[in-house]
């Protein structure tokens, strides 16, 4: 006889409406085989009116979350309502209860994955949380299980298909930022208030995951430097392309020994590698282990029914181990390597591209190039096309690998020369 495994879901916006869809409709089918039924016997939202375009049982709506939760016959709770707050008091009052939790909140995650996890541990329950980073990519679960037996040593992450979208859009079509934007917008792939998107932050909570589960490191996202996509502009896209590389918003970590390199920011990486021909929405993690080398994963990061598939399958893997009866564990998501520090963003070495505007006169190139050299940073190759005898004029500069500290003071020495006429560009490059 197979067992009824009952399930909650807080949340039926649009990954809610995949996860309920999957669950009313193809339930059979998703659980044949492995000993037991999937029922999904409530849901909860604030918004019980509005058509969602499927058909639910009568009586399964409740705008009370806590029906879900103080409910004895579900074993099982969703939440897909996002943010800090009500989420994270609802997510602890399930584990307290007994019950795991699937969810997808990456913004509760990066700031309070810890004591979730703790809560977890402490109730003998499981929380897992696959959809909540690049959506129907199983990353998690890739980095939990099937590369276990790996130290990883890199991961670039696309993490962000708003960004990229954004990003291929300005590469192919010439687009300014603001038109890939409203294109991003009117396809659905931006919100109404992209800010979290094109500011790297959205990039950086799931970083700040992919850390705690491959790194076994504890880093908050408010430690992981983090620089949007905002300024870039589209003759930083052609100069990029003309040197050989292509601009991405990448997600990077490093294992450095005892430190923990982590950073979020637009980069110039070599055209005609995997991760600078992902494109549009479409997400990718490369990752470098001890034992298997590299490795590229690629998928939709996005969009009801990738990133539902996630969040079934975590809620699958949780019945499996009920019905097995094994010790629920999160232990290998608790960081136990507390000698891994976060390694300061002044002391990240890279390679940078930089845009000067400044006045076409001489010497103004030997100057730029003076500065550089105080601070230790040599110059690898210079693009200047344009003459404008008297006006402002784009010098584009390629350089060797320098400290972010000593870029940072260089560039603040050579914004002060009055030839300079509006901030350098600076866009650091990775060798992916």
């Amino acid at each position: 006889m197979e067992r009824e495994i009952q399930v909650g879901l807080i949340g039926l916006g649009t990954i809610g409406r995949g996860v309920a869809r999957l669950l009313l409709e193809r339930s059979a089918e998703l659980c044949y085989g492995r000993g037991f039924d999937l029922e999904l016997v409530r849901i909860a939202d604030l918004d019980v009116t509005t058509p969602r375009g499927i058909e639910l049982p009568g009586e399964i709506l409740t705008t009370d979350a806590y029906e879900i939760i103080d409910d004895s016959r579900i074993s099982v709770v969703i939440e897909l309502i996002g943010g800090i707050e009500p989420a994270r008091t609802y997510i602890l009052s399930a584990l307290e209860k007994g019950k795991s939790v699937v969810t997808a909140n990456k913004a509760v995650l990066s700031q309070h994955g810890k004591e979730l996890l703790q809560a977890a541990e402490k109730n003998g329950v499981l929380l897992f949380f696959e959809a909540s980073v690049c959506g129907g990519i199983p990353i998690i679960r890739i980095l939990r299980e099937g590369l276990v037996a790996n130290r990883i040593e890199k991961l670039y992450g696309i993490l962000n298909g708003t960004t990229n979208y954004i990003l291929t859009r300005m590469a192919q079509d010439g687009s300014s930022f603001q038109g890939a934007l409203r294109q991003a917008q009117q396809r659905g792939y931006a919100e109404a208030d992209p800010t979290l998107d094109i500011s790297g932050q959205d990039a950086a909570q799931k970083l700040s995951i992919l850390l705690r589960v491959g790194f076994n490191a504890s880093i908050g996202v408010e430690d992981i430097f983090c620089e949007g996509i905002e300024k870039v502009a589209p003759q930083d896209i052609t100069y990029a392309r003309e040197l050989g590389y292509t601009i991405k918003l990448l997600a990077i970590a490093k294992r450095l020994e005892t430190r923990i390199e982590a950073r979020v920011h637009p980069v110039l990486i070599p055209s005609g590698t995997l991760l600078a021909d992902v494109r549009d929405e479409f997400n990718s993690v490369e990752l470098t282990g001890d034992a298997v080398g590299t490795q590229i994963f690629y998928g939709k990061g996005a969009g009801e029914m990738p990133t539902a598939s996630a969040v079934v399958a975590d809620v699958i893997e949780i019945a499996q181990q009920n019905i097995r009866q094994s010790l629920p564990t999160v232990n290998q998501m608790l960081p136990a390597d507390e000698r891994l520090t976060l390694l300061h963003m002044e002391e990240v070495e890279t390679p940078y591209y930089f845009r000067f505007t400044v006045i076409d006169k001489p010497g103004v190139l030997a100057e730029i190039a003076r500065l550089l050299a105080v601070e230790g940073i040599s110059i690898a190759s210079v693009i200047q096309k344009e003459r404008r005898q008297g006006g402002a004029v784009p010098i584009v500069m390629m350089t060797h690998r320098a400290k972010e500290k000593a870029m940072r003071l260089a560039i603040s020495n050579i914004d002060q020369l009055p030839v300079v006429k509006a901030p350098t560009q600076v866009i650091r490059v990775e060798e992916v």
